[in-house]
């Protein structure tokens, strides 16, 4: 009986995602995480199916996320060095605080497509995530 009540529980398909920040300068402000399950939506931070962060740590900094569906996700990531949970830009637009893309880099004229930064999540992961 009580097999029966766990497991639809554990058919739920929700899974745990740790995300490792490499390369954070500073232990000054946050490390901010934004997950996203659509390429139309990809990497505008108003827009992410969920977000975390963590008090950023020098070296690296993990921020977990948790009860997530299996899919494909696509992730961005920066350090809000001034705590304001934004990412500063230059008067070009430019990015100020440091940022990274899962599974891809920076282009020289803008931010990878979502289906370069893909992740297909499955199971709990870890996925590391350097800053540029």
């Amino acid at each position: 009986m009580i097999l029966l009540v766990l497991a639809p529980v554990s058919l739920s398909g929700q899974y745990r995602l740790e995300v490792v920040v490499s390369g954070v300068a500073s232990s000054e402000g946050n490390v901010l995480v934004a997950l996203y399950r659509e390429a139309s939506s990809f990497p505008k931070f108003e827009k992410v199916f969920r977000n975390g962060k963590a008090p950023a740590e020098v070296g690296s900094t993990r921020v977990v996320l948790e009860d997530l569906p299996a899919g494909e996700y696509a992730l961005a990531v920066f350090h809000d060095e001034n705590g304001n949970d934004a990412l500063d830009k230059n008067w070009l637009g430019l990015p100020k605080e440091d940022y990274g893309f899962s599974m891809a880099r920076t282009k020289t004229f803008g931010p990878p497509s979502f289906a370069e930064c893909l992740v297909v999540l499955r199971e709990d992961m870890v996925l590391e995530i350097p800053l540029e």
